[in-house]
């Protein structure tokens, strides 16, 4: 009897240590998944004022910072964005165990390039070997993102049969619609806007999709009984809350 009742105690300890560290988890994601959220909104509604200042039929980016006397606001804007866009995509390598280490590095490396496009003068008569430079940053930012990015949204849609469709849709918008402009338009802010405009988007969608699907699967194994998945969602941080003031 004793035995049977110290397995007890054991199986019950161990259940409830497993409930608190699945509550750790979904208390965690929810946090990151706030936190992306607002930096990926705070970067398009920054990115669209930045792109705006001027008329964006006409001048670049990096001529409304460099012709316009915008050179710190655009410094800035590229230090936030990139940023915004390098840690949206680690939380969600993260957040799938998408192990391919050259990914991270080639998010990181894009956004030390977007930044150094901003940092550089791109002013051509004055400073023609700065304006090379500036040029040839901005394009490694745009091919070192999609290298980060385009294995990503196949290891999704392997991952994820249903959302297979939606990515190769979002993929077309952003790099068919993106060399599409520069060919109708030429480079212009219209390019640009929405080159940042559909990456942060599709990264709000993705964001929005993948963290919602991992605190479902997170909750099934403790709201069984619930009929009521958000209600059940809310007691799990109620309890939560309440253990954690009882192990202070």
């Amino acid at each position: 009897m004793n035995n049977n009742t110290e397995i007890k105690k054991n199986t019950t300890v161990t259940l409830a240590s497993d409930e608190v560290s699945i509550q750790t988890k979904l208390l965690l994601e929810r946090r990151i998944r706030i936190t992306i959220m607002s930096l990926l909104l705070s970067a398009l509604l920054f990115t669209t004022i930045y792109g705006t200042i001027q008329d964006p039929f006409q001048y670049t980016f990096s001529k409304i910072g460099n012709r316009f006397d915008n050179r710190a606001l655009f410094i800035v804007w590229a230090i936030f964005t990139g940023v915004s866009i390098q840690t949206t995509m680690i939380a969600l390598f993260r957040l799938e165990h998408y192990n391919l280490k050259i990914a991270y590095r080639f998010i990181y490396i894009a956004t030390i390039f977007l930044i150094t496009s901003a940092i550089t003068p791109a002013i051509a008569e004055t400073y023609p070997v700065w304006t090379w430079i500036h040029v040839i940053s901005a394009g490694l930012y745009g091919l070192f993102l999609s290298l980060g990015m385009a294995p990503f949204m196949m290891f999704i849609s392997r991952e994820n049969p249903r959302l297979r469709l939606v990515i190769k849709i979002w993929a077309s918008v952003i790099w068919i619609g993106s060399v599409g402009l520069i060919f109708i338009l030429g480079n212009t802010g219209i390019f640009e806007l929405w080159g940042f405009w559909t990456v942060i988007i599709f990264l709000l969608y993705l964001s929005l999709t993948l963290f919602e699907e991992r605190i479902v699967k997170r909750s099934v194994a403790l709201l069984k009984g619930e009929p009521d998945l958000n209600l059940g969602i809310e007691k799990i941080f109620i309890s939560f809350k309440k253990h954690k003031e009882k192990s202070k």
